[in-house]
């Protein structure tokens, strides 16, 4: 499949942040990433998921939501990555800019968000009805979405490692206060971080399919 790659560097209101940009001959839509706690554009579980979605087709974007002064100040006080509403404004910018940019303005978009990220993603689909098609959510925290969790309109996936049970019970009060139908996929013998054998290649092939029946379709439409 011939595809190529370019590292942006994104202006959202004046803050400029640095994305990786994969995008195949024919996209079947766009899935935007939203990392986590910590964490960065080079988050080796993403790459993992995004290698995976490009063997689906689609075209990749992951962002840092930090800038490296963020990120810097972040290490030492942890204040920035459970600051959702700074998140969710950065993603919703993203979502913006993947609109205005010429290589993926037609394409529909998904949302990939993992930890902190799973909860500014459901804020961002909330903002962003119109534009966003579903949101896959790895070991997320929903309900750090606080009251956009019920304005979501996208089709949703959680998933959720078996043994992270804080967090699995965190999504399933999220799941039953959605007012869409969202789907909970606990993934057998799996932690947080997904880090036992094979559960990071469910985790990816779930995601794919999911975004498969709900982004990929919209191109057809």
């Amino acid at each position: 499949m011939t595809s190529w790659s370019t590292q942006e560097r994104i202006d959202i209101g004046g803050v400029l942040l640095d994305g990786d940009l994969m995008l195949p001959e024919h996209p079947a839509g766009l899935i935007l990433f939203a990392h986590g706690s910590g964490s960065s554009r080079h988050s080796p579980r993403n790459q993992i998921v995004a290698t995976e979605l490009h063997e689906y087709g689609f075209a990749t974007l992951l962002p840092d939501l930090l800038t490296p002064e963020e990120e810097l100040a972040d290490a030492r006080t942890g204040h920035l990555r459970f600051d959702i509403g700074l998140l969710a404004d950065r993603l919703i910018g993203l979502i913006d800019w993947v609109r205005d940019h010429p290589p993926t303005a037609a394409l529909p978009i998904g949302l990939f968000g993992a930890s902190t990220g799973g909860g500014a993603a459901l804020v961002a689909a909330a903002a962003r009805p119109e534009a966003v098609r579903a949101v896959v959510s790895r070991g997320g925290r929903p309900d750090l979405a606080g009251p956009a969790l019920i304005e979501v309109r996208a089709p949703t996936m959680l998933l959720v490692g078996e043994h992270d049970t804080e967090v699995l019970d965190l999504n399933e009060q999220a799941r039953n206060s959605m007012r869409i139908t969202a789907e909970l996929r606990v993934i057998a013998g799996a932690s947080h971080l997904f880090s036992e054998p094979g559960a990071l290649d469910q985790v990816s092939e779930e995601a794919a399919g999911f975004f498969e029946m709900h982004v990929a379709t919209a191109v057809s439409q």
